[in-house]
C-alpha cells in the first residue's frame, strides 16, 4: 500500500497513530539542557486550513526563541515566571509564556512544523513528561490539544485532545 493510500485509509477511518493531533517530533529531552521543540501539524480542522498555532510554554522552560516561518507572523507573549531561574549566570524572572504563529495558511492536506528553541531548567523533574498545550486555529473551527493526564499517568487512547509531550531525562 502506498503512503498516500495509507493516509487516505487512516483519514477515512478517522484514526491515525501519532498523526491524529499536533505532537512533538522528538520524544525525549534532557533536564538542565537546551531543547529544540518541533511541533508537527499533520492536518487542519475537519478539512479547514490551519491559520494560527498557539503554544503554551510550561513553567521551567526558559530562554524561548521561536523560529521564524516564511509567510507567518510570530509573536511571543511574555509574563512572569513562578520562580527565578539561573541561565548562564543571569537570573531570569520573566520570559515567554506563549508563542503564536499566525497569518499563514496551512492547507488540511499538507504537513508542517513549528519550531522553538528553549532551555529546560533543573527545576523540571526527570522521568516525567512535560506537556506543551497547543491551540490550532483554522479558517473554520479550532482544535485544542490541551489534555494533560493526571500526574504519573500517560495519555490513553480515550484522550480526544492530548497535549504534545516530551519525556524528561536526567542530566547525564
Amino acid at each position: 500500500m502506498s503512503k498516500t493510500s495509507w493516509l487516505i485509509l487512516l483519514a477515512a477511518l478517522g484514526t491515525s497513530p501519532a498523526a491524529a493531533h499536533v505532537y512533538l517530533d522528538g520524544k525525549q529531552a534532557t533536564v538542565g539542557a537546551s531543547y529544540k521543540a518541533v511541533f508537527a501539524v499533520p492536518h487542519g480542522c475537519s478539512g479547514s486550513p490551519t491559520v494560527k498555532i498557539r503554544v503554551q510554554i510550561p513553567e521551567g522552560v526558559i530562554a524561548v526563541k521561536p523560529m521564524p516561518k516564511a509567510g507567518w507572523n510570530v509573536d511571543v507573549v511574555e509574563g512572569n515566571y513562578a520562580a527565578e531561574y539561573d541561565y548562564h549566570g543571569n537570573k531570569l524572572t520573566s520570559g515567554a509564556k506563549e508563542v503564536v504563529w499566525s497569518g499563514g495558511k496551512l492547507p488540511d492536506h499538507n504537513y508542517d512544523e513549528f519550531v522553538l528553541s528553549s532551555f529546560l531548567t533543573d527545576s523540571l523533574k526527570p522521568n516525567t513528561t512535560l506537556y506543551f498545550p497547543v491551540v490550532q486555529e483554522c479558517e473554520k473551527g479550532v482544535s485544542r490539544w490541551i489534555e494533560i493526564p493526571a500526574e504519573g499517568a500517560e495519555h490513553s487512547h480515550e484522550d480526544k485532545s492530548p497535549a504534545p509531550g516530551v519525556k524528561l531525562l536526567p542530566k547525564p
